[in-house]
């Protein structure tokens, strides 16, 4: 697939040259937002190409990078490699999709943790993780001690009993706010913090 500038509009072309069918980034299942990317990014190509004091100069530099992105994200989305040639510079690149792997992690991580905030926004992964960090050893505690004090005074099977039950009170709780911004990391944390007490509580169960 290539990326080219028709007048002040994108096209993607398939294989076939020149002569290759041309199609609006419109018409295909790419999103609104980047099909409205890269026609905002050929009007102002189109613009910088034309004006002989711009087109070495700061103006054409970001137009170059802003193409290059647009035509990553745009191999990224239609999985496949897109031909790029620079309005500005004329420098033809071919931009390859991300590995499956790599894009399959990515969907992994976005379903789990949801969006990273809002645009712009950088994700506070230190002070999040630190956050995660004290509530998951808490939950631990608690829910090894309240096993340990339930094996000990009467039986082990009312510590699994115990357990089944304290998961199933903060389950549905943790699933509504994984994806709440700030409350989401402590969500994060108690989950991760049930799951591994679970192992001490069958280590002290049987």
């Amino acid at each position: 697939m290539e990326l080219r500038i028709r007048g002040e509009r994108a096209v993607l072309a398939g294989p076939g040259g020149e002569h290759a069918r041309e199609v609006d980034p419109h018409k295909l299942a790419i999103g609104a937002d980047l099909a409205q990317a890269l026609h905002e990014w050929a009007r102002v190509a189109s613009a910088v190409s034309t004006d002989p004091a711009d087109s070495g100069g700061e103006a054409a530099a970001v137009v170059s990078q802003r193409g290059r992105q647009l035509a990553g994200r745009l191999a990224s989305v239609m999985g496949t490699a897109v031909r790029f040639v620079d309005p500005v510079t004329g420098a033809d690149t071919v931009v390859e999709p991300p590995p499956r792997a790599a894009k399959a992690a990515h969907r992994f991580v976005r379903s789990v943790l949801g969006p990273p905030g809002p645009p712009g926004e950088p994700t506070p992964w230190l002070t999040g993780l630190t956050v995660s960090a004290f509530i998951a050893a808490v939950v631990v505690v608690a829910m090894l001690a309240l096993a340990t004090s339930l094996a000990r005074e009467t039986a082990g099977w009312l510590a699994l009993v115990g357990a089944v039950i304290v998961t199933a009170g903060i389950g549905p709780s943790l699933w509504l706010i994984r994806r709440t911004p700030i409350l989401r990391w402590a969500a994060y944390g108690a989950a991760a913090g049930v799951v591994i007490a679970w192992i001490g509580v069958l280590v002290i169960a049987f």
